[in-house]
């Protein structure tokens, strides 16, 4: 065999080397890879059985607990359309009707089933996906905090 081609079958081993590498960490991203919708996104798009995080605001009157108190019923609402979340575990200490929440988990029978729950942490934060759903529905209400943080990315957008 020339140097040739044995330079050539190195080449070809390294190509197909990188390519069942790249093969292999593009199928580890796809596993890992949680897609964001909003109440009014899921009345448009198709899910299928894929988990996934529906975000938007704890619809004011909506929650239920069960007797055992470990299974929890509540609604997201854009304040366009509304899902049915269901829950089972101990929510976050600010998870309440009328503030930001983004879930985990399937659409199940038309029906959220959630693994996760996560409430915002303070007053003046908001998922960034939450938000966005909620300024697309037009019902967003920017807060004094998000006003500073909109100018100052518009300033040093210019710069």
């Amino acid at each position: 065999m020339t140097k040739k081609k044995r330079r050539l079958y190195m080449l070809g081993l390294a190509l197909l080397g990188l390519g069942t590498a790249t093969a292999l960490t593009l199928t580890a991203f796809q596993d890992n890879i949680v897609f964001f919708y909003s109440p009014s996104q899921l009345q448009t798009q198709q899910v299928g059985d894929r988990s996934f995080r529906l975000g938007g605001l704890v619809e004011e009157g909506s929650v239920r607990k069960s007797t055992d108190g470990m299974v929890t019923e509540f609604r997201v609402t854009d304040t366009a359309h509304t899902v049915g979340v269901s829950y089972r575990g101990q929510l976050p200490d600010l998870f309440r009707e009328g503030q930001g929440v983004v879930a985990e988990g399937k659409l199940t029978k038309g029906v959220f089933v959630a693994r996760e729950v996560l409430a915002k942490h303070d007053e003046t934060y908001m998922p960034p996906e939450v938000s966005e759903a909620l300024k697309q529905a037009g019902v967003y209400k920017e807060s004094k905090a998000d006003s500073a943080k909109t100018e100052s990315a518009k300033v040093a957008k210019k710069e």
